[in-house]
């Protein structure tokens, strides 16, 4: 009989990017490395520059920080003593001012993301945690992606990507997002909201629910009230509703915007299935501001995301919240933990 091996590790490894150095984002990792618990279900890779990560332990007074530096990911140990870290040193502080945009610090950021997604489209990294980088540096850099997603989808090549947001009660996916209302109007039609509604399903499974129930939001108040506030239920949504429930899926009637979301926050939803930016967002924004995440759906890979952005006002004041990128963490273990079959890990 062979001897088990000792030298596995269940723990996924996280790859979680610096975001834009001169934000944010080194502050909250240091803040987030500090919770025990976050060793205790995976096993943390931070790809950035060593540079940045002691210069934000002195802001958030955390003192020296014990960093071990790797050139791979199985070379760590990951305990909660210290910060295992893949340097890429190529943010040198005087290039990166906080609190400012410089195409320095714009490369840099989006460096960390392209290490990282190479790491886990090789199988070196179980999921991708990113921090917020900043649009305006990045592209000042050269690199013209509207965000991570985007970014992301090329590096991967992958086809149709989409966001989900998800909260502690709430889970959204959009028909649109980043257009104009009178845009977001015209791209309500059968075809798209169909293809949103199998995207809450399969991001309900990929965070481990088998059989989620999908509120599906109307566009106009009352979603339409029968044909007399607008017609684009009956001509772009119930048809993708059926088709979905020809296909075996749990899913509502449009149902009224201003109610649906309180609903599935009570539990009667699993996901609701928004019809542009702000209707999904606000709701979202109310209720989980501070830990929200944002995942990226349709890459090949798992990439999750703090929602909230580089906040350059604060950065190096040492008062950023960690919250949204544990939250970011959590998210990324229960994904990581549904594509292996596990059973989904709580919250830290």
């Amino acid at each position: 009989m062979s001897k088990p091996d000792l030298s596995f590790d269940p723990r996924p490894i996280l790859a979680i990017t610096l975001g834009d150095p001169a934000g944010v984002g080194p502050e909250i990792i240091v803040k987030a490395l500090r919770h025990a618990a976050i060793y205790e279900v995976c096993r943390p890779l931070v790809i950035g520059d060593r540079r940045m990560l002691e210069r934000a332990a002195e802001w958030v007074g955390a003192g020296a920080l014990n960093i071990r530096t790797v050139t791979h990911p199985a070379m760590g140990s990951y305990g909660p003593d210290e910060a295992t870290l893949l340097d890429l040193a190529n943010a040198a502080p005087d290039e990166c001012p906080i609190g400012q945009i410089s195409a320095a610090a714009g490369r840099a950021a989006v460096e960390y993301v392209f290490a990282a997604c190479d790491l886990a489209m090789a199988g070196s990294v179980g999921a991708v945690v990113t921090a917020p980088l900043n649009k305006a540096a990045m592209n000042l850099a050269g690199f013209h992606y509207a965000g991570h997603t985007e970014l992301l989808a090329e590096r991967t090549h992958a086809g149709k990507v989409s966001m989900l947001l998800v909260g502690p009660k709430l889970r959204v996916v959009h028909v649109s997002t980043h257009v104009a209302l009178e845009e977001a109007i015209r791209r309500v039609t059968p075809e798209r909201v169909g293809e949103v509604i199998d995207l809450a399903y399969r991001s309900c499974q990929a965070l481990g629910i088998a059989q989620p129930r999908i509120a599906v939001a109307g566009l106009n108040p009352h979603a339409g009230e029968g044909g007399l506030f607008g017609n684009q239920e009956e001509t772009g949504i119930v048809p993708a509703i059926l088709a979905a429930r020809a296909r075996g899926l749990d899913v509502t009637d449009p149902q009224p915007p201003d109610t649906v979301f309180l609903r599935a926050v009570k539990g009667e939803y699993d996901i609701v299935v928004a019809m542009y930016h702000d209707q999904g967002h606000i709701p979202m924004k109310l209720l989980a501001f501070d830990d929200g995440v944002n995942v990226s759906m349709g890459l090949p890979i798992i990439r999750t995301s703090v929602d909230h952005g580089t906040a350059f006002d604060i950065a190096g004041k040492g008062i950023a919240r960690e919250d949204s990128l544990l939250a970011a963490i959590t998210v990324a273990i229960q994904m990581s933990a549904a594509r292996n079959l596990q059973s989904p890990i709580s919250n830290l």
